[in-house]
C-alpha cells in the first residue's frame, strides 16, 4: 500500500490549502484515514481522523478551521484547511487504518507566513 500526499505550499496567515492523500495498492478495506503534522522541534501530532462510517475528530486547534473528509471510491482523504495561521506551519502526514496494518505517506510541508 502507498500513500501520496500533496497540496501542501506556501500561503499567508488566513488563507486556504487544501491537501490530498490517495492510496493504491492491494486494499479491500480501509477502516480509518488520518492526517498528522510536525514542527520543527516538535513532536508529531494528531490534526484530524475520519472513520469508514464518516465520523470525524480533530485537535483542538484545527476545530472550526480544518475539515476532514474522504472519497471511498477513490481511497482518497482530503484535508481542507481555512483561516491559517503561523502555528499551523508543519510537515503534515496522512496515514490509512487497514485491518491489522498501518501506512503513512510521505509528508507535504506547509508554511503559513507573510
Amino acid at each position: 500500500v502507498q500513500l501520496q500526499a500533496s497540496g501542501g505550499g506556501l500561503v499567508q496567515p488566513g488563507g486556504s490549502l487544501r491537501l490530498s492523500c490517495a492510496a493504491s495498492g492491494s486494499i479491500f478495506r480501509i477502516n480509518a484515514m488520518s492526517w498528522y503534522r510536525q514542527a520543527p522541534g516538535k513532536e508529531r501530532e494528531l490534526v484530524a481522523t475520519i472513520t469508514s462510517g464518516g465520523n470525524t475528530n480533530y485537535a483542538d486547534s484545527v476545530k472550526g478551521r480544518f475539515t476532514i473528509s474522504r472519497d471511498n471510491a477513490k481511497n482518497t482523504q482530503y484535508l481542507q484547511m481555512n483561516s491559517l495561521k503561523p502555528e499551523d506551519t508543519a510537515v503534515y502526514y496522512c496515514n490509512v487504518r487497514l485491518p491489522g496494518s498501518l501506512y503513512w505517506g510521505q509528508g507535504t510541508q506547509v508554511t503559513v507566513s507573510s
